[in-house]
């Protein structure tokens, strides 16, 4: 059997439940032969992340995961990425602030729905400098409001539910753009969420690929083996390239294993050399 990846996880970094050292680790523990630390917005863990993979011998891309201005929701990975970039580190304050206030709109929307929750408790539970609506989901749980994760994202915080919030800072070119000058490739993710019909997610593909998006998410937890066909045949008809993940948030979102999702999801190894083959012929391209 092949090698197994997982390039869609989170770390405490974002909304997480383990830090990049124990990702790593838990990937290790796992089988996983090659994951990718893709938190929102950030690229705080990736040092960490990747100095743990080299100790314990688990290969691990640098990775962001940019939020974009969309009707619906539409987020871009960024693959093999530079951390320290300073275009990036510029955007990031930008991001920063938009996030911020995203956040105090999903609060303020939560107590209209009758909610008694504060930012502030969502930022105790992050932890850190990103709240994301995780963090709000695991405090309706925590206030037994909800059941689960999921079930506060399907009824309160998904895209389309009373308590989400569509502000972003950056347009999905400016996040494509943002990718490729810290050096990485970037990637749409989840196509299933951009709630598109056939025809209109065609068009947005193709108008993203001439804006220089390099290829989307073709394994992910929640795709149908319909859904996954029809996305790779769209990728194959456009040229875009395939990558895939989970999704991985550790206890934030525990019906998702990492590299496997709900249970059934398997992403070879190939996919990531065939990634790597690309990434290295556009950079070559590139100084050419």
């Amino acid at each position: 059997m092949d090698r197994l990846i997982d390039l869609h996880t989170h770390s405490t970094c974002s909304d997480g439940s383990m830090t990049p050292r124990e990702l790593v680790a838990h990937a290790k523990a796992s089988g996983m032969a090659a994951i990718a630390l893709s938190d929102h917005d950030g690229v705080a863990g990736v040092h960490e992340a990747v100095a743990e993979g080299e100790r314990l011998g688990v290969e691990v891309i640098p990775a962001i995961e940019l939020s974009a201005r969309s009707a619906t929701e539409t987020h871009i990975l960024g693959y093999f990425i530079d951390p320290d970039s300073p275009a990036m580190a510029l955007a990031m304050k930008k991001i920063r602030e938009v996030r911020e206030e995203r956040s105090r709109e999903n609060c303020r929307k939560l107590c209209e729905l009758g909610f008694p929750v504060t930012l502030e408790e969502a930022k105790a539970i992050a932890g850190g400098e990103i709240v994301c609506r995780a963090h709000y989901a695991r405090l309706l749980v925590d206030k037994g409001f909800v059941g689960s994760v999921k079930e506060a994202f399907d009824k309160y915080l998904a895209n389309g539910r009373p308590a989400y919030s569509g502000l972003q800072a950056l347009s999905d070119e400016e996040a494509i753009d943002l990718i490729h000058q810290a050096g990485g490739i970037a990637f749409l993710a989840h196509l299933h969420l951009i709630r598109l019909n056939d025809e209109e997610l065609f068009a947005f593909l193709k108008r993203l690929k001439a804006a220089g998006l390099d290829g989307i998410e073709g394994y992910y937890t929640e795709y149908t083996p319909e859904m996954q066909e029809k996305f790779r045949a769209m990728a194959r008809e456009l040229s875009l390239e395939i990558s895939g993940g989970t999704d991985f948030h550790a206890a934030m979102k525990p019906h998702i294993a990492i590299g496997r999702g709900t249970g059934d999801l398997e992403i070879p190894y190939s996919v990531l050399e065939r990634l790597k083959i690309y990434y290295k012929n556009k950079k070559e391209g590139t100084r050419k």
